[in-house]
């Protein structure tokens, strides 16, 4: 697969009561988001799908995702989520991933008050269910939980991991070396990746610069080689900090001096190979080459 994906977004219907964390700084956010909206900036950037990300902590809206992926073929992926920690998850894997769309779960561990939360035995349990499964997680946390998910992933042998959003260093502060510190021993482990994702978020909104991100994505590829990291535009999140256009000038400008393959790695082959990316076109189509052999 030699697919251009953006490797992390989201969609919603909004309402305030389902996204309580889209507050008053978020204003622009305070409406739905769905995937025509986001077809055009992908047709205005050559990009062939997405890897939609969950927003909020329930069943439904992965239920919902999985649903949207089923209509929208250029939904290539679903990162849902689950309740890592309940007695009923194997039955919702069992239920949700007959859906060839679900590539991996996800939890919100940056709002969790406990630095430590990743490392609750009942979580870390939860996280090994997924490789009976095929299903990889991201990891979503700041910079101050680093040291705790370096702990986590040593737990694992093969379960694949996905560093979402750099694992969000204050950039507007400029901190740097606690950080690269954290994700160089992050990086050894050959099974962890990382999203150059929703860095302009965590950089002064209205007035950052590449060159305020840059020293961040040259350590990120540094550690990580593009084999395993791949864009996500974060949208439209994103769009608090800089459109779509900026995004994805901000990568691309910064990957140029890249060969040609290791460009082609970050901007999609990277996110196929991490999450077993097959175009829905593709898996429908081979779906329905099967059935008729079978009759």
């Amino acid at each position: 697969m030699s697919e251009r994906i953006d490797a992390h977004q989201h969609f919603w219907n909004y309402s305030p009561s389902e996204y309580g964390w889209i507050d008053d700084s978020l204003l622009t956010l305070k409406r739905d988001f769905l995937p025509a909206e986001l077809a055009i900036h992908l047709d205005n950037h050559s990009l062939d799908g997405s890897v939609a990300v969950q927003a909020r902590q329930t069943v439904n809206e992965t239920r919902w995702l999985l649903e949207l992926a089923e209509n929208n073929p250029r939904i290539f992926g679903v990162i849902g989520w689950l309740d890592l920690q309940s007695s009923s998850l194997t039955a919702d894997l069992d239920s949700l991933s007959a859906s060839p769309a679900l590539k991996g779960l996800r939890h919100v561990i940056q709002d969790e008050p406990d630095n430590n939360f990743i490392l609750r035995p009942a979580f870390v349990k939860g996280v090994t269910s997924l490789a009976g499964y095929g299903l990889t997680y991201d990891i979503l946390i700041v910079s101050q939980q680093l040291p705790a998910t370096v702990s986590f992933v040593r737990n694992f042998d093969s379960q694949p991991f996905v560093i979402d959003h750099i694992a969000k260093p204050c950039i507007k502060d400029g901190e740097f070396e606690f950080w690269k510190q954290h994700m160089a021993e992050l990086a050894r482990y050959e099974r962890v990746y990382c999203k150059l994702s929703g860095m302009v978020t965590e950089a002064t909104w209205h007035s950052w610069k590449p060159e305020d991100i840059i020293p961040y994505m040259e350590t990120v590829i540094t550690l990580f080689g593009p084999d395993r990291v791949m864009f996500g535009s974060d949208w439209p999140v994103c769009t608090v900090a800089g459109s779509y256009d900026d995004i994805i000038a901000l990568v691309e400008n910064y990957i140029a001096a890249l060969s040609l393959d290791e460009q082609a790695q970050i901007m999609g082959r990277t996110a196929a190979t991490f999450y077993s990316l097959t175009p829905r076109n593709q898996l429908n189509e081979s779906n329905n080459n099967t059935r008729t052999r079978h009759c």
